[in-house]
């Protein structure tokens, strides 16, 4: 069994690569925070991308949907066309209140923690009470790790990995090289039963949103832990034995940039077709355009006569005739799924698929 040192510790982990790697993680960071506040609607970003973070956090777990199913759910119903979606929408509802939580209090506290955890697996067991628990490899059953085992060790680490999140005058280490020491140290305390993986990499954006790296929470690891699935364990392991940091912050590093580029691109995207949509929509149909109504589209991209009727507070007659005359100037695709009409607005869909594939 690792024993897990308090942080944070006097060992020096911010190497010249890691200082090097830092400037070039920070400068693409810095671009997705100016590109993401120039959305109109900052609830349009926190909508798509949370789900699709959501969904690529789920998939490291082997909890696979498809996009399909994801925006035929509706989480405000509790209607989920699949266990595997619920499950997503759960993920997507821990992140929503822990940002929250983070933006009203500035704070990241053990009580959020638990909730974001109950939350994405819909229990209360709270950390781990009993011993047993151990990390085994998927195909061999051998026990690759050990977390701590007594449950006043595992809330002593908790609560000093609480403070190390809250107080920056604890250490000088930069803020990225933190929330990459903070990933690891959760992962290694392994403070639940269930639901480690996902709860940490929510921690991973809210800690960004707290050190106003980010305003809203755009930037997801999970893709790319995903896409470099057996290089994130080897060297959460690897770190573990060695003591050796700078693999594991160059690995984190090089993932703040690579899916901080990649989020700007999509961004960029998603402006340019909102702006293609706006121009049709105030030539072709100047009487029912709005700025709600475009955000309506580009927050669901499968939305519903329920969505538009609530957040437009129209009609049922009124949000029915809106949304068929977008399907006319062939804006939205009228798909019948079940008893259901959805309205897919096929342009930001492809653009969340696409870069999901890349």
């Amino acid at each position: 069994m690792s024993t897990i040192k308090p942080l944070p510790f006097a060992q020096e982990i911010e190497t010249t690569a890691v200082l090097k790697k830092l400037a070039r993680a920070h400068q693409a960071l810095a671009e997705l925070k100016g590109i993401a506040v120039s959305i109109p609607n900052e609830g349009i970003l926190i909508s798509t991308l949370s789900l699709q973070e959501a969904k690529d956090s789920s998939a490291i777990e082997n909890i696979i949907t498809t996009h399909d199913d994801l925006y035929r759910s509706d989480s405000i119903a509790k209607h989920f066309v699949s266990v595997e979606a619920k499950e997503v929408h759960n993920y997507a509802s821990a992140l929503h209140y822990g940002f929250k939580q983070v933006k009203t209090h500035g704070l990241l506290t053990n009580a959020h923690i638990l909730h974001i955890q109950a939350t994405i697996e819909e229990n209360s067991a709270g950390f781990r009470k009993l011993p047993g628990t151990a990390l085994k490899n998927d195909l061999t059953g051998a026990t690759v790790y050990t977390p701590p085992q007594h449950a006043d060790e595992i809330i002593a680490l908790m609560t000093n990995l609480e403070r190390f999140i809250n107080d920056d005058d604890l250490c000088d280490w930069d803020p990225l090289t933190k929330m990459a020491v903070i990933h690891h140290q959760f992962e290694s305390i392994h403070p639940f039963y269930d639901g480690n993986g996902r709860t940490g990499r929510i921690i991973n954006i809210l800690y960004l949103v707290k050190q106003r790296l980010l305003k809203i929470p755009v930037l997801y690891l999970s893709r790319y832990i995903n896409q470099n699935k057996s290089d994130y364990y080897h060297l959460l392991q690897a770190t573990r034995e060695t003591d050796d940091w700078q693999p594991w912050l160059m690995f984190m590093l090089d993932g703040v940039e690579q899916t901080a580029n990649q989020t700007v691109a999509l961004i960029e995207g998603i402006k340019i077709t909102m702006q293609a949509f706006k121009q049709k929509m105030r030539s072709e149909l100047p009487k029912i355009y709005s700025q709600d109504l475009l955000n309506n589209i580009f927050r669901h991209p499968y939305t519903k006569i329920d969505f538009v009727m609530t957040e437009l507070d129209v009609s049922r007659i009124t949000a029915t005739h809106y949304l068929n005359q977008l399907v006319d100037i062939e804006l939205l695709m009228k798909h019948k799924i079940g008893r259901d009409n959805y309205y897919i607005n096929t342009a930001l869909f492809d653009l969340l698929s696409n870069v999901h594939q890349k």
